[in-house]
């Protein structure tokens, strides 16, 4: 027993209607913005952002004005007798990058900064890097002692 006996165009006008509710929903989920885990940036970017910021010898003033979080900006007003990008009163002789650490689930990457200073003395800081942040720039930096 054939319940409806459909020919080949009222089939095709059939699966169409039925297709119309999916379709109609298509242009809106496309329309969705991506998720923020598509703007995250990887333990790779962060290491190159990081060595590009700290230079040799410390960030520059274009640096300072245009690759930090406002949270390091106030800490910097509120503490003009220090350089808190570098935990030091002084210009460091040189600087290194360590690995970087990235934590999906805190939206957050660091690396431990380590500044050399005369008669071989070393220090070390942590740096932090948001991972959403648009363009990139440092977050935080937390003074070792």
């Amino acid at each position: 027993m054939r319940l409806m006996p459909y020919g080949p165009r009222a089939r095709s006008l059939l699966l169409v209607l039925l297709a119309l509710p999916a379709l109609s929903a298509a242009p809106a989920l496309a329309a969705a913005p991506a998720p923020s885990a598509a703007h995250r940036h990887t333990a790779t970017q962060i290491s190159r952002f990081l060595t590009s910021f700290y230079g040799e010898h410390g960030p520059t003033p274009y640096d300072r004005e245009y690759r930090v979080s406002q949270v390091l900006k106030d800490k910097q007003e509120a503490a003009p007798e220090a350089d808190v990008l570098l935990c030091s009163q002084n210009r460091p002789l040189g600087v290194g990058i360590g690995p970087v650490t990235v934590a999906q689930s805190a939206g957050v990457g660091w690396a431990t900064v380590t500044t050399r200073w005369a008669a071989d003395a070393t220090d070390t800081f942590t740096a932090y890097v948001r991972l959403d942040s648009l363009p990139i720039r440092l977050d935080d930096v937390i003074c070792a002692g």
